[in-house]
């Protein structure tokens, strides 16, 4: 289970990306050095994480410290606990609220052990999460890649890594999650480090600063 912890960590799976890939060639020019963006795991990260499905950064923030605001850090006691109008007072949609609960609740019944992901294979943390309800693949591999740090984790259903294989790799059309998996094949082991340079050319596109980006453009769940 390779992790990336640092940048220079980051720098050397680019060289191996671009070696093994000339096509990323032009994106890594056009980006620059990619930042270490981790988020720390457990269950804050996972609360994060779907806070900020298919938000921009900027608004992903301000919900989230709204959230903090009211209920004290994200605990499971403190999610259980908060009625569902203070948790849609700050910002929070009806799925997002559901998905939150069910995740409290797995982990107050012992059903999802949060710590004992670090110590999963890849394809494990992901089937742990996905038995929680409202959690799906894309968040599983958001988790894995920004919370745990794995090394290779595509999350192939994220619109923004999508649109930037489309631009950035000359492709006819958007690809959808199979064909950008078989595009992602010749990445491994740094599928990771790809998706991060994928989006930090999405924004670069868009003209758009990392604050005030879409960090990820994936499905809700």
């Amino acid at each position: 289970m390779a992790t990336i912890e640092t940048e220079q960590h980051i720098a050397a799976a680019v060289d191996a990306l671009q070696a093994a890939d000339p096509r990323l060639v032009p994106l890594v020019a056009a980006t620059g050095p990619l930042p270490l963006r981790r988020r720390a795991d457990g269950f804050a990260g996972l609360v994060a994480i779907i806070v900020a499905q298919q938000l921009s950064r900027a608004s992903a923030d301000a919900i989230h410290a709204r959230l903090v605001r009211e209920i004290g850090p994200p605990t499971h006691r403190a999610l259980a606990s908060a009625p569902d109008a203070t948790l849609r007072g700050v910002g929070l949609s009806r799925p997002k609220i559901a998905t939150l609960r069910a995740l409290a609740v797995a982990v107050a019944d012992g059903s999802l052990d949060v710590t004992g992901l670090r110590d999963m294979a890849d394809a494990e943390v992901s089937d742990t999460l996905c038995r929680v309800r409202g959690i799906g693949p894309w968040t599983a591999e958001i988790y894995l890649l920004s919370c745990l740090g794995r090394a290779d984790v595509f999350p192939a259903r994220d619109l923004a890594l999508q649109e930037a294989a489309r631009i950035g790799l000359g492709l006819a059309g958007r690809p959808d999650p199979d064909a950008l998996l078989v595009e992602a094949e010749i990445w491994r082991p740094w599928r990771s480090v790809a998706a991060v340079l994928l989006w930090a050319y999405y924004r670069h596109v868009r003209g758009e600063t990392g604050d005030a980006a879409r960090e990820q453009g994936g499905a809700a769940a």
